[in-house]
């Protein structure tokens, strides 16, 4: 019972940590279960992880939501920049399609050639805010962009990050769009495995409820400090650290 802890303290930091920073969760979570050959990887869990960073991103950002349901333009942008990624997340999944790109190859290229197009949006200038520019034609090109997260590797923030600040918004309004945006594809995600989950009879435990609280404690301490980061740094520490794990992954898969 102990081995099971550490695997879900393990799987909700990494979870909590890297969901909201562009470096790609899925990616990191698919890496240290095949390093540690985890058992207690499951849909249930992958559920749990889940629900804790999206409940914390509901909790980090509420005084923000509340506004955001009074201005119905925000809200629709939320919506429809989310769309994209729900309707195509639902066919992939639904059709197992979504199983052909968790592998090592895919994610070691996906990490590399995404981090180099962080390093070279991260560079473009400052000409739009998130309150007066954010339109519709933009939001629309941000949500399609952020199908391509669909992909291990890719990061869903990271690519969210990355269209808007080729389109000109600073990091912290380009980390603010890709926060917002997480609610909604977090939520479909959890919506989509707990719809499983009950239609395969399978109940929540301890240890599942230990992995949400876990992860929610982890995601809330990263949305945090990443955007203090971000108010104070430029993103190249993350590019960094993206083609150092390629760097590792080419050497395992191809050497």
């Amino acid at each position: 019972m102990v081995s099971k802890y550490i695997e879900v303290l393990i799987l909700g930091f990494v979870q909590g940590f890297s969901e909201f920073i562009p470096v790609s969760s899925s990616a990191h979570l698919i890496l240290v279960s095949k390093i540690y050959n985890f058992n207690i990887s499951s849909l249930q869990l992958d559920i749990s992880l889940h629900l804790g960073s999206l409940f914390a991103i509901l909790f980090y950002f509420r005084k923000d939501l509340l506004n955001i349901t009074k201005n119905k333009n925000l809200f629709t942008l939320i919506i429809l920049g989310s769309l994209p990624l729900i309707v195509i997340g639902y066919i992939f999944y639904t059709s197992g399609l979504i199983d052909y790109f968790r592998n090592l190859k895919i994610i070691a290229w996906t990490t590399l050639l995404f981090g180099l197009l962080l390093f070279f949006a991260d560079r473009s200038q400052i000409k739009q805010k998130l309150d007066t520019n954010l339109n519709y034609k933009i939001i629309l090109i941000i949500g399609l962009l952020q199908v391509l997260a669909i992909i291990p590797g890719v990061s869903r923030s990271g690519i969210v990050i990355t269209a808007s600040r080729f389109l000109n918004f600073d990091r912290v309004d380009s980390s603010k769009i890709a926060f917002y945006l997480s609610i909604p594809a977090l939520g479909g995600a959890s919506f989509l495995g707990i719809k499983d989950i009950f239609e395969t009879n399978i109940n929540f435990n301890v240890i599942f409820l230990f992995s949400i609280i876990f992860s929610f404690i982890i995601s809330y301490l990263t949305i945090k400090y990443f955007l203090i980061y971000v108010k104070n740094f430029d993103l190249k520490f993350f590019v960094y650290y993206r083609i150092f794990l390629a760097f590792i992954l080419f050497i395992v898969v191809y050497v």
